[in-house]
């Protein structure tokens, strides 16, 4: 890691010449929104926090055995919120992440609230067709509607099956009975924290539940809050670091992953989390650089 005073303002302190947009693979893309939060609030600064902690992020990765110092990662320009309504900032996302996804940039999300991931997969899929999303959260996010609106950060998921997308859930401890139903009588793949803290049998089956193209979406309150703490809805039980880093890996050895989002931090000033919430966008990104099929 370079000297403090030296470190630029990119994504892991990446400089100029290897973070250029031209000859990026992978982009890290802020959306600094929040319009739907239901409890804590504070998601808007996540990105900005995420990026700043990225900055005291040792470059090398020693499970990895890859150094991202000169990685080809360009930090694009935070996307303005549009708060017209939070379908018309859906869209402003989908446009804002296809003109990269389009000109071959692997597209990792830095939010702001989860409704983020919508607009996201939309951009994801033009290119890579119908995908299986892996949601890592402490919560379904099944809802048809939650507060008045169907493009809540409640809704994502529920959105994106309904969009034609496969989900599987990982980490989930708070659910509705409305959700209930619809995991039921859809036969979606939910993995519950309490079955994950047995062993890590349920990973391979997580993997295996997977269909090619995949996209992740990693709300930050799926790990436990002992890791992360400073997001919107807390849950205690959730994932330790190591199992969810595990999950990470063998999803990116034996899937194809097209993209991949960081959302539901708080910018509360708590280093600890936003540090987490920065080694983990790192290690996203080592990955789609280093450990994809």
């Amino acid at each position: 890691m370079t000297e403090p005073d030296h470190i630029p303002q990119t994504f892991l302190g990446i400089p100029a010449s290897a973070a250029a947009r031209a000859s990026a693979r992978v982009v890290v893309l802020p959306i600094p929104f929040e319009a739907t939060t239901s409890y804590g609030s504070g998601t808007r600064d996540g990105p900005a926090a995420i990026l700043a902690a990225s900055r005291q992020v040792e470059t090398y990765d020693p499970d990895l055995d890859v150094d991202l110092a000169e990685a080809p990662i360009h930090t694009a320009a935070p996307l303005a919120p549009d708060f017209t309504s939070p379908s018309a900032m859906t869209d402003r996302i989908h446009a804002g992440a296809r003109r990269f996804v389009a000109d071959g940039k692997w597209v990792l999300g830095l939010g702001g609230e989860h409704s983020v991931t919508l607009g996201l997969a939309r951009a994801a899929a033009e290119v890579h067709g119908p995908l299986s999303i892996l949601q890592i959260d402490a919560h379904l996010d099944l809802r048809d509607t939650f507060e008045g609106t169907p493009h809540s950060h409640a809704c994502v998921m529920r959105r994106c099956l309904d969009e034609g997308h496969r989900t599987v859930h990982v980490g989930i401890r708070n659910v509705c009975r409305e959700e209930a139903d619809l995991v039921r009588d859809r036969d979606v793949p939910v993995f519950y924290a309490r079955e994950c803290a047995g062993d890590d049998a349920w990973i391979d089956r997580a993997v295996q539940a997977l269909a090619d193209p995949v996209y992740v979406t990693f709300d930050v309150d799926g790990l436990d809050p002992s890791v992360i703490r400073t997001t919107g809805t807390p849950e205690p039980g959730g994932l330790g670091w190591w199992p969810a880093m595990t999950l990470l890996e063998r999803v990116f050895a034996r899937r194809r992953v097209v993209g991949a989002d960081v959302v539901e931090l708080c910018g509360a000033g708590d280093r600890a989390g936003e540090f987490a919430a920065a080694r983990l966008a790192a290690r996203l990104a080592a990955l789609a650089l280093h450990g994809s099929t």
